[in-house]
């Protein structure tokens, strides 16, 4: 509890007041480099402010740091870099990114549950949450494949990762050196790369990647 208070502390160090500028528009361009999400609240007095997540995951022109923005009703009241987090009424908004995309963006009540952000419908995670809903058959099989791709990724990658640091000197001596039955050929690496990274990448666009993705790639 007290790593937790810590935490919850510098992350609300990390936030700085926005200046009122507008949300920008959502290019074509941006598909893949940013992410817009959106939460909609019912506040005490009856109206139903909406406060949007804005994640330039390229990062920021003027010194590449990757942070969120928050817009309430289309004017930008606050920044922070990763991870973020915002309150808002009834709870706080988390945001963390990972090497893919997003990682999270939830709006957490103060009895602990959480629910995702929604998607902007012209993004990436947009197109992907339209696709589950109006194909979700589809939709399953996609993400069983790109979970597939990332565990190909891991064993083609780990056991080389393995026999690369048992060869480290300290490591052979303490542990003695593993070394593979076959040569993995580089475009097998380079294949088994790219499948992880795809799949990586598609569930960054569900919230899903974690950990594991990392260690995919």
């Amino acid at each position: 509890m007290a790593f937790e208070g810590l935490r919850n502390r510098h992350a609300a160090w990390r936030v700085r007041p926005g200046n009122g500028q507008p949300l920008p528009r959502f290019r074509w361009w941006q598909l893949l480099s940013r992410s817009v999400r959106t939460l909609t609240l019912r506040a005490p007095d009856g109206t139903t402010p909406t406060y949007a997540v804005d994640v330039r995951q390229l990062g920021d022109r003027d010194d590449g740091a990757v942070r969120a923005r928050l817009y309430l009703d289309g004017a930008l009241v606050s920044l922070s870099t990763m991870p973020a987090r915002f309150p808002v009424p009834g709870g706080h908004i988390e945001v963390a990114v990972g090497a893919y995309g997003l990682r999270r963006c939830h709006y957490v009540r103060v009895d602990g549950t959480a629910t995702q952000l929604v998607p902007h419908p012209a993004s990436a995670e947009g197109r992907r949450a339209r696709l589950h809903r109006t194909h979700p058959g589809l939709s399953r099989l996609v993400g069983a494949v790109s979970t597939l791709l990332v565990l190909v990724g891991i064993c083609v990658a780990v056991p080389q990762l393995a026999e690369t640091i048992s060869h480290a000197p300290p490591v052979a001596d303490a542990l003695g050196t593993f070394d593979l039955p076959v040569r993995v050929p580089p475009a097998v690496n380079l294949a088994a790369g790219l499948a992880a990274v795809a799949g990586s990448a598609e569930r960054a666009l569900r919230l899903r990647s974690n950990w594991v993705d990392s260690l995919a790639s």
